[in-house]
This record gives structure tokens, C-alpha cells and sequence, in this order.
């Protein structure tokens, strides 16, 4: 799962590890103790890389899977039926990750679930219209391979639109309403998703094909979406076991779909429950409990993060509920005290019954500009938590130096292989070029699977990459008043995350966006000081640019996974592209028009005054923060916070260290006992502790589930949790069109239940 910054992947139990931000746009955190390892006979993924198959037969994950017994060779994988089923699904999870993303800053990817759901719709068209063109030909893991394909490229962009977009509403940087803005809006998906899409070409070769190996790149998510689908088009069990996993994800999305929807009439009761004012309630409106309250702390049924919560394990889950704990829990009510910081208390205009006076809340960001402000808690931990996931994550990135080396020498490869083409057609050659070209050559036909054939032409991704950079360059210019050389910097540093997302995700599934999307923040924060911009322009510039460069890496973050799935399916990797092209363009439209959609049911989420909305959008917040503090000569942060900002910075670098350098080897079984900080710094970015509850509970669910019966646990875990996930986010979909229509829980629904009769 990803979220903008938090970013998470969800990874299935049954290949091994759980994730993470910023698909954040937040592809966060996740964890990289959760779950089984990959591998068989314990330690880590990256340290063993063989990998037992349902057959009993031991492989090497970094080349492809064999082949399947009596599974008759597929001539044309790219079919019609598998885009369209592709793409169905995967625009599911498009609307589905906009809902979540802008409700908890978290997105959830489509792979894993198009294969799942993929091989159940396109085997019941293969079997019900068997023998007739299109619908009814045989079925087998390379066209399931392309379903999961098209699925990714739709369900792909959803960070652009929980996160830099939403901030630059919220200061006022563009019109009063995005339908006014779709062009524009439009345009700068075409540039995130295409030139993401261009460049994981060449990242394929250098991840998947080149330092696979030499870096140990498992890609767990990836590699465990290839496993899946390979064991269901096995002969006999692996089939069995498909249905049961087709049901489980079906039934559960099904369920969680219904009680989304139904929960919208009753809040109190079917989604939010407010133990504390329950208490309140019964003790005669006169008690402690209502404090508790004030502070956010409820149980809330959201399947989604149940669901997430399955597949992250106990060390994520522990971790995130402990953030929760020390922001909303102990630490933020001291700031009170001490006044430090302040709240908001709802007088009796606010309240439809004065006996909840007393009803307050610490989460508002209104009047930051203000000379005299006063953070509110929520203002004050904004800055530790951004701190944390910056921290983490570069240190993450930075103690595995060896893909900056590797990156250098397959680069200057693949230019020798390139130049010695160009000599040899002007009759000329160079011994030593001549000797780079001939390794580069050999290194890729003894890696890669695919002939020269099923390759990607060169001549379309490259000059796919030159003509979006060329649009990038129009539209900054003639949209964003962004000059040509800032619009250049948004596509390098694109490329550059890209390497740290994708280095990450197949380390350790967490794909680190948030730590790109902020270090974007912070170089052009910088590049844009000295141009004599006016505070709203140097914004604009910060929020375009930064999301250009995240968005494009994280497109091809995710397509560079989808290449892994094909790599050890053998699918040609041209034909992949060819469906995630088409799964991209859906994403292109259907991302800004289901932005649009939930802006007009919710406008509050665009109104930082906003004290009541249903999306707190906390990656939005981090965004509007950054964007505030690197462009404004006096962001008002508070002394306190930035130095318990900087203390928890350095702990967060100087536990990856000890991680990294002191347990190793034998010590490596204790790295379950430290606390994953991408969490911690999740639940401080996020005024609520809903998610962490129930991400906790999820959690402890699966630990308990995996040891009385491991063996169902790996058939439905994963199947169960991918339907969770997107059957709430789609009934939040819904749930904004019945806003719009004016059908929704707010005006016929009951607030039963909820503080003053209202969630």
C-alpha cells in the first residue's frame, strides 16, 4: 500500500513481507517485518532468493519461473478481453484510491487484486464461451499477467490528487472550483503518467534484468502477484485453490462495499463508534469521557484499513497505534496544559444541544499567517511526523549506496553500446567502446528472457521521454507560469526518485514517494528563493513541480513492478507495455474527473478552515506545510516542535545505522523489536486514530490467524484484505454521488450515537 507519503503496498502473506507511501502520492510505510519471508527456511529476503513453488520444485526468483506442466504455450498474451477486464479493475481501485487517499493519505495498488479478480472473470468468459473468438479462447498466466498490467496502469496517479493538487486549492493558488481547472488538471496527468510510463522502460532492464541479482532486488509485491497467478492456472489444486480466492476477495468486497454505503444512514452505529461519548451519554452528560472524546479517540469499522492491517503485520501495526498514542494521547494533551499549544471549543451556535459543551477540537490549521497564531497540536506534530518519514526514508535509501554505483556503470554500458552503433555506421570504431558495447550485449542476452523482438522499440520510449518533457516545458510555461529550466528540473528529479522508489519497493516493498515528493519540496524550494517569485507563485512552482516529479516516479515505480510479474511469467515485455499504455490513458481521465467528482461532495476537504469534514487529507496537509515553510521568509513553526522535530529525525537515521550495521548476521531476528518509524510518522501526520486502531486490529487478527491456521491464512488472507480494501473504497465512491444527489446519510441518514448527533 502506499501512501503519498504514505504510500503502501500491500504485500500477500504468502510471499512474504508487508509494506508500505506516498502509491503520496504518500507510494507509506509500511513494514518489512511483517508476515513470512519469501524465502524458504527462514532470514531474509535479501539474503536468499530461492523460492519453493506449489510443485515442490526449488527456483531462482531472479529469473523466470518455469514453465507450468501441460500448460500449452500462449501465442498472443495481448488479448482484448484481458485489457478490458484490466481496466475495469483497475479503475475500480483508481476511484477507490482517491476516496482513501484523501481520507487517510493512503493508496492502495491494483496488481494483486486484478490478478486475483482477473483470473476469475476472464476463466468464467474462457469456460462459458469456450471456442468462440475473443471471449472464449484458453486462458493462461501470461494473458493473466497482462490483466494485472491494465489494471495497474488505470488504477495509477491517485497521489496526485490526495496530496500537491488539493494543497494548492487550500492556498488558493487556483481557481474556486476544480471543474474550472479539469484542462489544466488534465494536461498535468498526461505529463505524470506518460513520461512515467516512457522511462520504467530502460529501469526495467537496469532493475529486473542488470543489478537484480547484485542487489539482491526481491520485489516482494511483485514477486508474490507472479507466484499467485502462476499457482492458479496450475493443474488441478492450484485451480481449487484459485476459486477459494476468488470467492473470499469477492465476498469480502462485496461486504465491505454494502457497509460503506449502509453506514452513511447510520454513522453512529455502523462505521464510527464513539465509545467515549456513549460513556458521556450515560453518565448523565457530566463526566471525564467527553475529554477523551475531544481527542479523537474512537473505534472505527473501516474495512479498508482492517484489511491493511492484515497484511502489514504486528510490527506496523503496534507501531502506528504507538504514534497515535504519543501524539493524541500523552504528549498533545501536555502541550495543552502547558499551553503550548491550543484548541478550538465549540460554543452553543456550534451545537445543536448545549449539553455537549465542552466539545472541542485540537486538529484545526485556520490562521497560521497570523502573527500571533497558536499551533494547535495537530500544527505542532506536523512537522515531527514530515521530519521522520523524510529521515527514514532517505536513510533507507541512502545506506544502499551500491545503486548509485551500479546505476553510473550500467549507464555508461548501455551509452558504450549506443555509440558503438553510431561509429560502426560512420565506419569508424573504438577498441575500448567496441569492448563496453560487447559486455552490455552479452549481460542482456544471457539475463533477459526476451529476444530483441519482444523488447520495447527503443525509438518509442525514448522518444516518448523527449516529448513529454517537451509538454512538461509547454504547459509549466503557458499553465503554471513555470519556466523552462523548473519544468527540466521536475523531469530529472522525477527519474531520480524513481531510482529511490523502485530501489526501495524491491528491498523492502516500502516504496518511499513521501521522502520524494518532500525532498522534491525542499530542491525547489531552494531553486526558486533567489528568482524574486511572489509567495503564491513560488508556491504554485513548489506544488507543480514537486508533484510532476513524484507523480512520474510513481507511475513508474508501478509499472516497473508490473514489468518484474512479467519478467518471471516470461510475458514479452513489449506487449506489457503496450496494455499498461492503455491502462494509463484510462488513468489519465478517470483520475481528474473522480477528483472533480469528490470535490463537489465535499468542498470542505479544499477549505483549511474547515473544522468539521469528512477527509481530514493528511497528506495534503504535509504538502501545504512544506510548501508554506520553504517559501515564506517566517513560517511560525514552534521552537519546541522543531527540536523535538530534529531529535526524532536523528533517532529515526541512527536506528537505520544500527539496523543496517549491528544487527546483521545472527543479530538480524531482533530487527523485529524496533519500531518501524515510517508508521510512527504516518499516525503524527494523521489527526485521527482510527487508522491506527484498526490497522492495529487487522493486525492482530492475521498474527493469531497465521499460527492456529496457517494453512487457511495463506489461501485467503490476502484475497480477504484486497476485497476489504476495495469494497470501501468504492463504496466511498458511491457514497460522494449520493452526496451530489442529495440522497445521502446527511440528509436522511441518523446521527444516533455520534457527539451532538454528529460524525
Amino acid at each position: 500500500m502506499k501512501t503519498e507519503g504514505i504510500e503502501k503496498t500491500p504485500v500477500p502473506p504468502a510471499a512474504g513481507m508487508a509494506v508500505a507511501e506516498e502509491k503520496g502520492n504518500a507510494n507509506v510505510p509500511i513494514s518489512e517485518t511483517g508476515g513470512a519471508p519469501i524465502t524458504v527456511g527462514g532470514g531474509s529476503t535479501e539474503e536468499k532468493a530461492d523460492l519453493i513453488l506449489d510443485d515442490e520444485e526449488e527456483v531462482d526468483i531472479f529469473s523466470p519461473l518455469p514453465d507450468l506442466h501441460n500448460m500449452a504455450h500462449e501465442q498472443n498474451p495481448l488479448t482484448v478481453r484481458a485489457v478490458l477486464v484490466g481496466l475495469v479493475l483497475g479503475s475500480l481501485v483508481n476511484a477507490s484510491n482517491v476516496y482513501l487517499g484523501l481520507k487517510t493519505g493512503f493508496t492502495f495498488g491494483a496488481s494483486m487484486f486484478g490478478a486475483i479478480f482477473g483470473y476469475g472473470i476472464v476463466k468464467l468468459l474462457s469456460t462459458t464461451f469456450h471456442g468462440l473468438p475473443i471471449l472464449g479462447m484458453p486462458f493462461g498466466p501470461q494473458e493473466n499477467s497482462i490483466v494485472q498490467a491494465a489494471a495497474t496502469g488505470a488504477g495509477g496517479l491517485g497521489g496526485l490528487f490526495v496530496a500537491a493538487l488539493p494543497a494548492m486549492y487550500q492556498l488558493d493558488l487556483l481557481s474556486d472550483d476544480p471543474k474550472k481547472d479539469f484542462g489544466r488538471i488534465l494536461t498535468l496527468t498526461l505529463v505524470c503518467s506518460f513520461f512515467g510510463l516512457c522511462f520504467a522502460v530502460p529501469l526495467r532492464k537496469f532493475f529486473i534484468v542488470n543489478v537484480a541479482r547484485e542487489l539482491r532486488l526481491i520485489f516482494p509485491t511483485s514477486t508474490a502477484t507472479a507466484v499467485t497467478i502462476r499457482s492458479m492456472h496450475a493443474v488441478g489444486t492450484g485451480a481449487d485453490e484459485a476459486i477459494r480466492k476468488i470467492k473470499a476477495l469477492g465476498y469480502s468486497f462485496l461486504g465491505a462495499f454494502i457497509q460503506r454505503i449502509a453506514s452513511y444512514y447510520a454513522v453512529g452505529i455502523l462505521y464510527d463508534w464513539h465509545i467515549f461519548t456513549w460513556f458521556y451519554i450515560w453518565g448523565g452528560y457530566n463526566n471525564w469521557a467527553l475529554n477523551i472524546e475531544n481527542w479523537g479517540w474512537m473505534y472505527e469499522l473501516t474495512p479498508a484499513f482492517i484489511g491493511s492491517g492484515m497484511l502489514v503485520g504486528l510490527n506496523t501495526g503496534i507501531s502506528m497505534f504507538m504514534g497515535s498514542f504519543i501524539a493524541w494521547g500523552f504528549v498533545g494533551p501536555l502541550l495543552i496544559k502547558y499551553g503550548v499549544c491550543i484548541g478550538y471549543e465549540y460554543t452553543e451556535d456550534d451545537l445543536s444541544d448545549p449539553r455537549y459543551l465542552g466539545l472541542a477540537t485540537f486538529f484545526s490549521l485556520s490562521g497560521i499567517d497570523e502573527p500571533d497564531y497558536v499551533p494547535s497540536p495537530r500544527y505542532w506534530f506536523l512537522w515531527p511526523g514530515v521530519m521522520v518519514l523524510v529521515c527514514y526514508s532517505m536513510a533507507e535509501f541512502l545506506v544502499h549506496w551500491k545503486i548509485l554505483y551500479y546505476g553510473g556503470k550500467y549507464a555508461f554500458v548501455s551509452l558504450s553500446g549506443s555509440v558503438d552503433r553510431m561509429l560502426a555506421k560512420a565506419g569508424k570504431s573504438n577498441s575500448f567502446i567496441t569492448k563496453m558495447a560487447a559486455k552490455s550485449a552479452r549481460d542482456e542476452e544471457s539475463k533477459d528472457f526476451a529476444p530483441p523482438e519482444q523488447q520495447v522499440p527503443i525509438w518509442v520510449w525514448s522518444i516518448g521521454i523527449v516529448v513529454m518533457v517537451g509538454v512538461t516545458i509547454l504547459i509549466g510555461e503557458l499553465q503554471w507560469s513555470m519556466g523552462a529550466g523548473l519544468s527540466i528540473l521536475a523531469s530529472i528529479l522525477g527519474v531520480v526518485f524513481a531510482f529511490l522508489s523502485i530501489h526501495g519497493s524491491a528491498v523492502t516493498d516500502i516504496t518511499p514517494l513521501t521522502a520524494s515528493s518532500k525532498a522534491s519540496q525542499l530542491v525547489f524550494g531552494g531553486v526558486t528563493s533567489g528568482q524574486g517569485l511572489s509567495i503564491p507563485d513560488a508556491q504554485r512552482v513548489n506544488l507543480i513541480a514537486g508533484g510532476i516529479a513524484s507523480g512520474a516516479a510513481d507511475m513508474a515505480t508501478a509499472l516497473v513492478g508490473d514489468f518484474r510479474v512479467g519478467f518471471l511469467l516470461r510475458t514479452p515485455p513489449n506487449l506489457q507495455f503496450y496494455a499498461q499504455a492503455v491502462g494509463t490513458l484510462v488513468a489519465m481521465f478517470l483520475a481528474p474527473g473522480i477528483f472533480v467528482l469528490f470535490m463537489a461532495a465535499y468542498p470542505c476537504v479544499l477549505d483549511v478552515e474547515a473544522t468539521k469534514c469528512a477527509f481530514s487529507a493528511p497528506s495534503v496537509s504535509a504538502w501545504r506545510a512544506v510548501a508554506q515553510a520553504v517559501t515564506q521568509p517566517d513560517i511560525p513553526i514552534p521552537k519546541s516542535s522543531g527540536i523535538f522535530a530534529i531529535v526524532m529525525g536523528v533517532v529515526s537515521v541512527a536506528q537505520v545505522i544500527f539496523r543496517r550495521t549491528v544487527l546483521t548476521g545472527e543479530r538480524e531476528k531482533y530487527r523485529i523489536w524496533l519500531p518501524n518509524w515510517m508508521a510512527i510518522g504516518v499516525a503524527w501526520v494523521i489527526p485521527a486514530t482510527v487508522y491506527s486502531n484498526a490497522t492495529l486490529t487487522g493486525a492482530i487478527i492475521s498474527h493469531f490467524w497465521a499460527k492456529k491456521w496457517p494453512a487457511n491464512f495463506e489461501t485467503y488472507c490476502y484475497a480477504i484484505a484486497a476485497g476489504l480494501i476495495a469494497g470501501e473504497g468504492l463504496g466511498g465512491v458511491i457514497g460522494a454521488v449520493l452526496e451530489l444527489t442529495g440522497k445521502s446519510g446527511s440528509v436522511y441518514g441518523t446521527g444516533i450515537g455520534c457527539p451532538d448527533r454528529s460524525c
